[in-house]
């Protein structure tokens, strides 16, 4: 399984960001997707997940401001992040879970946001 993560940069406070993540390979029976974040110094955080049948789940940090979703042939994941504060600044990985395996990681995309 590969997956490549992509949307990162850097935006003002108060600002959106969309991230997205494609996964390749033996992906036929993917059963969640989702987020984590690591900024620097600090523990990795999971942001948000979302299952096979659509179920998510945030981290309380981000309740509210973040949206995670997938597309319908669901080997694509998203996550909308608006009203970006400075504490969001971090690498945010896309991970995915199978039926039978993983977690399988991402590469990481750095997000920034600051004035």
């Amino acid at each position: 399984v590969q997956l490549q993560a992509s949307g990162g940069g850097l935006v003002q406070p108060g600002g959106s960001l969309r991230l997205s993540c494609a996964a390749s390979g033996n992906i036929f029976s993917i059963n969640i997707m989702g987020w984590y974040r690591q900024a620097p110094g600090k523990q990795r955080e999971l942001v948000a997940t979302i299952t096979g049948g659509g179920s998510t789940n945030y981290a309380d940090s981000v309740k509210g401001r973040f949206t995670i979703s997938r597309d319908n042939a669901k080997t694509s994941v998203y996550l909308q992040m608006n009203s970006l504060k400075s504490e969001d600044t971090a690498v945010y990985y896309c991970f995915v879970t199978l039926v039978t395996s993983g977690p399988y990681w991402g590469q990481g995309t750095q997000v920034t946001v600051s004035s």
